[in-house]
C-alpha cells in the first residue's frame, strides 16, 4: 500500500516562497513518475507539476516559471519549490504517483494523502 506524507505548507505573503516535500513509502519510488496537485475551496483538484523517473518535468500553465519540481530517489521524496507565490496559489497541495508518456504526467488511481495547506496572503 502506497503511503504519502506531504509537508512544508504554511502561511506566506504574496511574492514569498515555500518548499513542499512528499515522502513516499510502499512503492517502487525510483521508477514512478510523481506529481503535485492542489485543491482550493469550491474548486476541483488540479494538476500542478509532474516529474518522470528520469527527471523530465512539466507544469500547469498557471505555475510555469514560478514553481519547480524535483526528486531525491535516495530519500524517496519529491519536492515542489514554489516561488513568487500569489494569493490564487492558496490551496491544499497533494502529491501522487503517476506514469509518464510523451512528456505528460498521468496519475495512478491510488488513495490521496492528507495534503499540506498553503495560504498566500496579499
Amino acid at each position: 500500500q502506497v503511503h504519502l506524507v506531504e509537508s512544508g505548507g504554511g502561511l506566506v505573503q504574496a511574492g514569498g516562497s515555500l518548499r513542499l516535500s512528499c515522502a513516499v513509502s510502499g512503492s517502487t519510488f525510483s521508477i514512478d513518475a510523481m506529481g503535485w496537485y492542489r485543491q482550493a475551496p469550491g474548486k476541483q483538484r488540479e494538476f500542478v507539476a509532474g516529474i518522470s523517473s528520469g527527471g523530465s518535468t512539466n507544469f500547469a500553465d498557471s505555475v510555469k516559471g514560478r514553481f519547480t519540481i524535483s526528486r531525491d530517489n535516495a530519500k524517496n521524496t519529491v519536492y515542489l519549490q514554489m516561488n513568487s507565490l500569489k494569493p490564487e496559489d492558496t490551496a491544499v497541495y497533494f502529491c501522487h504517483r503517476g506514469t509518464w508518456y510523451r512528456d505528460t504526467y498521468y496519475p495512478k488511481y491510488d488513495s490521496w494523502g492528507q495534503g499540506t495547506q498553503v495560504t498566500v496572503s496579499s
